[in-house]
């Protein structure tokens, strides 16, 4: 499995940047995709994620601001972050879930490498 990520970047606060994440060794459209993010001296957490059904989930403080889309055919995870906030300055990583109805035996989660994405103020 492995998951490559890719977009990060300098931007100003207000401005946007798109994050890629592109998958191989996995069956892409069934599994859960997600971005999370690091910040300096704070613990990982998760920013959004999407189901193989398109179901999404976004935290607190990404919402109205981010969206998570799949392109199952290009086998690629988006993160589209507009709006973005000084405090939105952090290394994000994309990571990897089975399917909940997968058997236990098959069932596993990766992560990518990150990529910085710095806010200026």
């Amino acid at each position: 499995v492995q998951l490559q990520a890719s977009g990060g970047g300098l931007v100003q606060a207000g401005g946007s940047l798109r994050l890629s994440c592109t998958a191989s060794g996995i069956t892409f459209s069934r599994h859960h995709m997600g971005w999370y993010r690091q910040a300096p001296g704070k613990q990982r957490e998760l920013v959004a994620r999407i189901s193989g059904g398109g179901i999404t989930n976004y935290a607190d403080s990404v919402k109205g601001r981010f969206t998570i889309p799949r392109d199952n055919a290009k086998i690629t995870l988006h993160l589209q972050m507009n709006g973005l906030k000084p405090e939105d300055t952090a290394v994000y990583y994309c990571y990897t879930k089975t399917p909940d109805y997968y058997p236990l035996r098959n069932s596993f989660d990766a992560w990518g490498q990150g990529t910085l994405v710095t806010v200026s103020s």
